[in-house]
């Protein structure tokens, strides 16, 4: 259970660093219209947010090296997984589909989350 869950956090913490440091370089005006005029809030909330997604990257990659030594953590970072899966859920819900690379990408977060949480409860 031990090594699944670790290899969970694993792979969790690669899209965490993967998707906020791709995010924190891009900003905001990378996925606005060209020619929209720049949206400093909007980039300073985008980049805030990339932030804090890149620096889980370094929790999940912490929580994978003491699999062993954390407990009630692995319930909590199941939580955030499954959330961050579920607000891509409600934002397909209310703008639409993104494409199938982010409908994968939700379904994929969705469904380590909850296995996270139950490989736990089972541990």
């Amino acid at each position: 259970m031990s090594l699944s869950i670790a290899i969970i956090l694993g792979i969790v913490g690669a899209i965490c660093f993967l998707g906020g440091i791709n995010i924190l370089l891009k900003g905001a005006g990378y996925f606005l219209p060209e020619g929209t005029p720049p949206q400093i809030v909007l980039d300073n909330v985008v980049r805030f947010l990339a932030g804090i997604y890149f620096g889980m990257s370094f929790l999940l990659a912490w929580a994978t090296i003491h699999v062993n030594e954390i407990n009630e953590l692995v319930y909590l970072l199941g939580i955030v997984v499954c959330f961050s899966g579920l607000g891509r859920l409600y934002s397909r819900i209310k703008m639409g589909p993104g494409g199938t690379y982010l409908f994968g990408v939700m379904c994929l977060e969705i469904i380590l989350g909850i296995a996270l949480i139950l490989l736990q409860y089972f541990r």
